[in-house]
C-alpha cells in the first residue's frame, strides 16, 4: 500500500523553508487554535503585533506576537484538517518556533463526558494519511510525552476537571460509521478529531516539541448525533477561558526551562 511507502530522507523536493523564511526574533512557543471567533476575541484583548503570515491559495492567516505574564507567544489560527493543519505547523516551525501547543474541539465517545471538558490525548489512533509521510505504519503514536504534569497542575489550581485518554484521529469526519466508532472505543478511545496524529507525527520527525488538548464538543454516542457546543458561538464564555489554559502553559513551560537553566 502506499501508505506504507515511508521515506526518511529529510530533504524533499520543495521544502518549508524555501516558502517561509526565518522571521527574527520570532517567539520559541506558540499557541494556536482552529476557532476564529476565539482568536479574535484574544487579539481585541491583547492587541497584539503581527509578526508574520501563513498565505497560500485559501488567503493568509496573520501569526501575532502575544506578551502573557513576561513570555512571547506566537498566536495563530490553525486549519482544519490534518493535511492543511501540518503545512501551517511546518510554515511556522521555518520562521522559528520550537515547542506548540495546540487546542480545539473534538467528539467524545463515551456520553458521560461532559460538554466543555478537558481532554488530554496519551495517544492517538492513525486514521488519517498525512503521519504516514513523517513516520513508519503503525496504527498508533503517543501524544504528549512532554508537559502533562505542567498542564494538569494548572488545571486542578484553576479547579477544572479533565480526563487522559486515546484519540481517534480521521479525516473522513462524514465516514464516522457506528461500527467504526465502536470499535475505536473497545481500542480505547474516549473521543475523536482530524488533526491529532499527524500533528504529533510531524513534531517527532522535526524532533519539535508538540502538546495538544480538547475541550469536548459533540456526541457520537447516542441514537443520533448530537452536536451539542460544537458551533463557534456556543458556550463561548467557557471557551474563552479554556484559552488561557493554553497561555498559562506556555507561560509555565518557558519558565520552568528558563530556572533550571
Amino acid at each position: 500500500m502506499i501508505l506504507q511507502d515511508f521515506d526518511k530522507e529529510k530533504i524533499a523536493i520543495l521544502n518549508p523553508y524555501e516558502l517561509e523564511k526565518k522571521v527574527d526574533n520570532f517567539p520559541k512557543i506558540g499557541v494556536t487554535c482552529f476557532s476564529k471567533k476565539l482568536i479574535d476575541k484574544y487579539v481585541a484583548l491583547y492587541n497584539p503585533k503581527e509578526i508574520a503570515r501563513i498565505s497560500n491559495a485559501n488567503g493568509k492567516v496573520p501569526v501575532y506576537e502575544i506578551e502573557y505574564k513576561g513570555t512571547k507567544i506566537a498566536f495563530f489560527m490553525s486549519r482544519v484538517g490534518a493535511s492543511a493543519c501540518v503545512v501551517s505547523y511546518e510554515e511556522v516551525m521555518a520562521m522559528g518556533l520550537e515547542k506548540l501547543i495546540m487546542f480545539g474541539t473534538c467528539g467524545v465517545l463515551d456520553k458521560d463526558i461532559g460538554d466543555c471538558s478537558i481532554i488530554i490525548p496519551t495517544r492517538a489512533i492513525r486514521d488519517e494519511g498525512t503521519s504516514y509521510h513523517y513516520l513508519e505504519e503503525s496504527e498508533e503514536v503517543s501524544v504528549n510525552e512532554k508537559y502533562v504534569d505542567i498542564f494538569e497542575r494548572i488545571l486542578q489550581e484553576h479547579n477544572y476537571s479533565h480526563i487522559k485518554g486515546k484519540v481517534w484521529t480521521t479525516d473522513a469526519p462524514y465516514r464516522e460509521t457506528k461500527d467504526k466508532m465502536q470499535k475505536r472505543k473497545e481500542q480505547g478511545c474516549v473521543c475523536v478529531d482530524m488533526e491529532c496524529s499527524a500533528m504529533a507525527a510531524v513534531a517527532k520527525f522535526r524532533n519539535k516539541d508538540f502538546f495538544q488538548f480538547f475541550y469536548a464538543a459533540d456526541n457520537l454516542d447516542s441514537t443520533n448525533w448530537d452536536k451539542r457546543s460544537l458551533g463557534n458561538d456556543a458556550n463561548l464564555n467557557e471557551k474563552e477561558k479554556i484559552v488561557l489554559f493554553a497561555l498559562e502553559l506556555a507561560n509555565s513551560i518557558e519558565k520552568e526551562l528558563t530556572s533550571k537553566s
